[in-house]
């Protein structure tokens, strides 16, 4: 089966060459489907494994918009439509100037696998684009989003794929690209989620990644009769999922000591409370400022800017009991892993995609620590989605305690999946190979069922 493993990394590393993350994310699935392909012989005649690799469809366009300066500026626009084997492509669209094909596929492949975790009637996919929100005005913003969506909007549709919000597309974008598309296609469907409430969004739905990464936790530290109050805990990132990771955390009696952006990060021994988080929402969310102002406000705590040139990430060498790698891919690497090991932390949950190398992985598995991987522990933001879409196809709106009631059953049910998957192919206690094969499965079978097509 290794021979078969390494057969397969190197077709996928030929055909998609210079997409280091999508070779990534690709080999940490396979390795520990080699567990099911054993067993299951018909899955690797079905060539089930290169047919879920390879998009159904890859859509690529340019975005030429103009700024506030007259000037024409041109972008490019992407959307993967990876697998549609158990209902409409979903998936989210990030505007971030990173943004390529590689890691568009990396993250559409994941999704796959982590929409099938939720039980819900989804596919997987991703999109976005290298256009980057910071700096630019609202009208540059609304410009570029009208333009992008002008290019979206004939591949995408309620029953064929729903778009929603990733890295750099928050209530705004998806307002401005919402408006776009009712009024080219003359249509008012829930062709996206993360809506504004008042015209068919879903409560809970901001808050629903990082309150589903903390639920995860809750329920891995229930399998050994401990809960989160009291424990100390490193949250990278101060978006949307850091924030709402934060919020949980609090609430449910955990303190909460680091939050960072892309130019460094904060440390404050004495705790983030509800006022402090409340000034990084209002930082961030509102007046769109660095978390360097921070320590302005509050100068006990320590900022550290971050160095390029180095080969570990200080955020996550700090004494804790829990980390929620809540920013985005490859923040933790095997030095960062190992760090956050020596310091005493046995919990993490990835609120982010892949946040973790390969390296790191193994590391988190050697010393069984309680690892979530994001596809299983961030699925939260995804199931919220969908439970969106069903409130938009039947033209009502849930409760707030009714959706976080169903998100937190969710989380739940993800949970013993993976648990009992890994228990059942003879991994007891290994998220990751849970999540991986208990994803799997349900496509596999759907994708059997349905003929090769």
């Amino acid at each position: 089966m290794q021979d078969y493993v390494q057969e397969l990394m190197a077709q996928v590393k030929a055909k998609n060459p210079a997409e280091p993350e999508f070779h990534q994310a690709v080999q940490e699935v396979v390795e520990s489907l080699a567990l099911v392909l054993d067993r299951h012989p018909e899955y690797r005649s079905a060539k089930i494994i290169e047919r879920i690799i390879e998009p159904e469809r890859v859509i690529m366009f340019r975005v030429p918009w103009m700024d506030d300066k007259g000037e024409v500026q041109i972008n490019r626009g992407f959307r993967i439509e990876m697998n549609s084997a158990l209902g409409p492509y979903k998936g989210g669209l990030r505007f971030h100037p990173s943004v390529n094909l590689g890691i568009l596929k990396f993250l559409a492949f994941e999704q796959v696998f982590k929409n099938s975790l939720t039980t819900l009637p989804m596919g997987g996919g991703k999109g976005g684009s290298d256009f980057d929100p910071k700096g630019k005005s609202d009208n540059e913003v609304m410009r570029f989003c009208q333009n992008f969506m002008s290019e979206l909007q004939r591949h995408i549709g309620p029953n064929t794929d729903v778009p929603a919000g990733d890295i750099g597309v928050g209530a705004r974008e998806i307002g401005f690209m919402f408006g776009m598309y009712k009024k080219l296609r003359n249509e008012f469907t829930g062709v996206l989620t993360g809506k504004g409430l008042n015209w068919g969004g879903s409560l809970i739905r901001p808050e629903a990644t990082g309150y589903g990464s903390v639920y995860f936790a809750q329920e891995m530290l229930g399998s050994r009769g401990e809960s989160l109050e009291g424990k100390v805990c490193l949250v990278s990132g101060s978006g949307n999922v850091a924030q709402y990771t934060t919020e949980k955390l609090l609430e449910l009696g955990a303190k909460v000591v680091t939050l960072s952006d892309s130019a460094g990060y904060i440390y404050d021994e004495e705790g983030i409370d509800r006022d402090k988080l409340a000034f990084v929402m209002d930082l961030k969310n509102v007046r769109r400022g660095r978390i360097k102002e921070y320590v302005e406000k509050y100068p006990n705590a320590v900022y550290t800017p971050t160095d390029p040139t180095a080969d570990y990430n200080p955020l996550w060498n700090h004494k804790a009991d829990c980390a929620f790698p809540s920013a985005t891919q490859n923040e933790i690497n095997g030095k960062d892993a190992q760090n956050l090991v020596t310091n005493g932390v046995y919990v993490v949950s990835e609120g982010a995609n892949m946040p973790t190398t390969l390296d790191g992985v193994n590391i988190f598995l050697e010393n069984r620590i309680l690892y979530g991987p994001g596809k299983a522990a961030n699925a939260g933001g995804v199931a919220v989605s969908g439970l969106e879409m069903s409130q938009n196809s039947m033209r009502l709106s849930w409760s707030r305690e009714e959706v976080d009631q169903r998100l937190h059953n969710i989380m739940k049910n993800i949970h013993s999946n993976c648990v009992q998957t890994a228990e059942r192919f003879g991994v007891p206690g290994n998220y990751v190979a849970g999540a991986n094969i208990a994803g799997f499965l349900k496509v596999a079978d759907a994708m059997i069922d349905q003929g090769l097509v």
